[in-house]
């Protein structure tokens, strides 16, 4: 059996040794309580120790850490909530004891060659399960779809990092096609022959991910670089070779990874159909889940009625028409119908309000519902004339209101219809 690096024959030194344990504690605690969808049927494994989580972490903050945050946010669309970095102090203090315990327990060991097996095997089944999922749904264009409406209507300077990083991100399927291509080969970490390739294609999709995380200030800073770090501690054992190839130009060979002797056959079976069968049923389950979320979510997702952005040509309300004063919050401005069952209006003050929309394709109706404090509710016969004229009106409670609309697509915006070009005599840098 070759040797490498942290899988010699011969007995680990107590640096090693500490190391391991640390690491094996920490990563297992990262992987099993951030799930984050790398294992799909975990999360019912997890789920009520989660819960019992959700009481100990403010407890151990308040009374320990002496830190207050809103104890009830927990995990949600960010992954850098209060509650997630006092849970991974909770880890980092839980790997430490632990190290301390475990080293005096077990300080006779010569080695840990199986436990690190094992240990490599679950990371890279992390690594590769995540990588896939999140390179998938870039390239069927889930994660980052074309810009909105309301995007493309924002003004530049409005922009907060993230949107801004988004609205890059999702405005070419090209780049999101490159970039998946890059993660799914994450893929690669599942096979033993294949372990190094996929590590560093790995590494460079997560420093991507990380940089991007932190230099646009996106909330998943502490998972991307989680993700890093198991990158490296995948290619750990390596380095000091690489190091002698690529720095110092001397010829070098790298081991295969190492894998436990079986000492009957069929424990070897068993292994590796329950490995496959892990495989298969994960890409299966999210294959499964991205095409069923295609069809309602990102850039394929059908639009909903009446889409587009509806710029207010003459108004009238309680039958005066309304001049289009630019301090004027009750003229609107426009009509932005993005997403099915919502609009929202802009007035002239660049105020805007949400609302439901319901239609009535039979009786040319429109019912708009108030979300905001206003809790207004329009009740509107609409009449949709050639390709971009739209005339509403009706009633605002017991008062009159008549709209006329002059449609704009998305196609109308620079940004959408500039295309790529070959040739540029001059930089089109608008």
């Amino acid at each position: 059996m070759s040797e490498n690096a942290l899988q010699a024959n011969g007995p680990w030194n107590i640096y090693k040794k500490i190391s391991f344990r640390f690491f094996f504690l920490l990563l297992s605690l990262f992987i099993i309580l951030n799930n984050n969808g790398a294992f799909p049927f975990f999360y019912y494994v997890i789920k009520y120790p989660t819960l019992v989580l959700h009481d100990l972490i403010p407890w151990f903050s308040q009374h320990i850490l002496h830190y207050s945050y809103d104890f009830k946010i927990y995990t949600n669309g960010s992954g850098d909530t209060s509650y997630d970095w006092v849970l991974l102090a909770f880890m980092f203090l839980i790997s430490f004891v632990g190290c301390i315990i475990w080293s005096i327990l077990d300080r006779k060991r010569k080695s840990y060659n199986t436990a690190y097996y094992w240990l490599i095997v679950l990371v890279r089944f992390y690594l590769a399960f995540t990588l896939v999922m999140y390179g998938a749904i870039k390239v069927i264009k889930l994660q980052f779809p074309d810009p909105s409406l309301d995007r493309l209507l924002q003004p530049f300077g409005d922009a907060s990092p993230m949107g801004l990083a988004w609205t890059f991100l999702g405005f070419s399927k090209g780049y999101n096609v490159f970039m998946g291509i890059i993660e799914v080969s994450a893929i690669l970490l599942l096979f033993r022959k294949t372990v190094i390739i996929g590590a560093f294609l790995s590494l460079a999709a997560t420093v991507h991910v990380m940089a991007m995380n932190y230099f646009f200030d996106v909330p998943v800073k502490q998972l991307s670089t989680a993700l890093v770090v198991m990158c490296l501690f995948i290619l750990v054992p390596h380095f000091l070779k690489l190091y002698r190839f690529f720095i110092r130009y001397e010829s070098q060979q790298l081991e295969k990874m190492h894998r436990p002797i079986y000492k009957k056959r069929w424990h070897f079976i068993v292994v590796y159909m329950g490995k496959y069968l892990i495989i298969v049923a994960s890409m299966l389950f999210l294959l499964s889940t991205l095409i069923a979320q295609r069809k309602t979510y990102g850039s394929e997702a059908p639009k909903p009625f009446m889409y587009g952005i509806y710029n207010v040509e003459n108004m009238s309300f309680k039958g005066k028409a309304l001049a289009p004063l630019t301090t004027d919050g009750t003229r609107w401005k426009q009509m932005i119908i993005s997403y099915a069952g919502y609009a929202l209006v802009k007035t002239m003050n660049d105020s805007t309000f949400n609302f439901t929309t319901v239609f009535n394709a039979k009786k040319k109706e429109l019912v708009l519902n108030s979300l905001d404090k206003e809790a207004a509710q329009y009740i509107l016969t609409y009449n949709v004339i050639g390709k971009d004229k739209l005339l509403i009106s009706g009633l605002k409670g017991k008062d009159s209101i008549a709209v006329s609309f002059k449609r704009k697509g998305p196609k109308d915006f620079t940004l959408i219809n500039r295309g790529f070009h070959w040739i540029n005599e001059y930089p089109y840098n608008r």
